[in-house]
């Protein structure tokens, strides 16, 4: 028996994954959702979905067992709490909140309502990830001792252009967001590799040089003026970890990771991916291994795929179709079905996607007084299952 699924927001980002939810096996009825009914109606000609409602609001009183929501980014957490208190589990595009606080509710909510709550974070499957999450599993890293997470976004490279879908014609009230407030692409890749989360944190900020207006104390709703943000932290494991987040950077989109440790090191950078070891004998190349390409297997041929994913524990109705983020978009869609039929706790969960939001919202508090050490607080782990 599966699950109906009601989707809100249509917009660019939504349009990856409307036909990935239509054609899941376990997806028997599809919904879809927006504000704008020349929008709306537009992706359901276009997607071929039959079932339209014209508010969050009405779809959390229609008869959906799950919603997925592809909204601003500042809504996502009291938006999640409102599907969760109607009584329907919840997929929720990145980041998980922009306050410790609602951060704090949406947890209690999930843990209050047993429903299942996922987060959407693209980082969990990508090709580097998945084979550092491996070779730790296995012991090859020895001590994790410093790691790396990085998210290099400039505005030059299609951030005006999302902004300005985002915010309309307030677009530049919301542009300046800070940038640490969208830190789970970096965070993810570190902590769902080691399982150690952030106890401490320092950061500093750039303040942004950039004529456009976007960053700066009367600039935006957050008064923030940097545009970059780097953040030192202290992990639950004695590890430290160094987090960049970038929105004005000479260097084309890029979100990586490195990891060292006391056997063995990950390391990537512009030029390429290489696993390390202390005994200068082994350096081996991942470009090959990583690389997002079209694969060919038993069950059809897959899309944006590297050679390391396992695209075996995939539906077969997702062979001939791309998945976006280097791979990422088939594995969440699924994982989140998956974890709805089955009432079990997904990856990504809400206690892991506090962990990867709650230290850059912390990070910006520490910047805004000149890099202050400050304690990032914990929710805790999920429930033994």
């Amino acid at each position: 028996m599966g699950i109906s699924v009601g989707i809100v927001g249509t917009g660019a980002f939504a349009r990856h994954f409307i036909t990935l939810f239509k054609v899941h096996p376990l997806v028997d009825q599809l919904v879809l959702c927006d504000l704008d009914p020349q929008k709306l109606h537009a992706a359901a000609e276009e997607f071929g979905v039959d079932q339209t409602v014209p508010s969050l609001d009405a779809l959390c009183e229609s008869p959906v067992d799950a919603i997925a929501l592809f909204t601003q980014n500042w809504l996502h957490a009291p938006q999640a709490m409102q599907v969760l208190q109607s009584g329907k589990h919840v997929y929720s595009a990145v980041p998980t909140g922009i306050t410790v606080e609602e951060i704090g509710q949406l947890v209690q909510t999930v843990e209050r309502t047993g429903l299942v709550y996922m987060l959407g974070e693209t980082s969990y499957y990508y090709p580097a990830v998945l084979y550092c999450r491996e070779r730790y599993r296995q012991g090859d890293f020895g001590d994790v001792v410093y790691s790396e997470g990085e998210y290099y976004h400039d505005f030059d490279h299609g951030l005006y252009d999302v902004m300005q879908r985002r915010g309309g014609s307030q677009w530049r009230e919301i542009a300046g967001i800070p940038p640490m407030y969208y830190p789970t692409h970096s965070t993810s890749q570190i902590i769902s590799i080691t399982g150690a989360h952030m106890t401490h944190v320092s950061c500093q900020g750039f303040v942004d040089r950039s004529s456009d207006g976007l960053f700066g104390p009367r600039s935006n709703r957050w008064e923030n003026a940097f545009s970059n943000e780097c953040a030192l932290f202290k992990m639950s494991d004695g590890s430290t970890c160094r987090i960049n987040e970038f929105r004005r950077i000479g260097h084309p989109e890029t979100v990586r990771m490195t990891m060292f440790g006391t056997a063995a090191s990950f390391e990537s950078n512009a030029l390429g991916s290489v696993w390390l070891t202390k005994d200068r004998a082994r350096q081996e190349p991942l470009d090959d291994l990583l690389a997002s390409r079209t694969v060919e297997t038993d069950r059809g041929t897959y899309l944006n795929i590297s050679n390391i994913h396992p695209v075996d524990r995939l539906p077969r109705e997702y062979a001939g179709l791309k998945s976006g983020h280097a791979g990422s978009h088939q594995f969440l869609v699924d994982d989140f079905v998956q974890a709805c039929v089955k009432r079990i706790i997904p990856p990504n969960n809400i206690w892991l996607a506090a962990r990867y939001a709650v230290p850059g919202i912390v990070a910006h508090h520490s910047a805004m007084q000149g890099g202050v050490l400050l304690e990032v607080p914990d929710f805790g782990n999920p429930p033994e299952p």
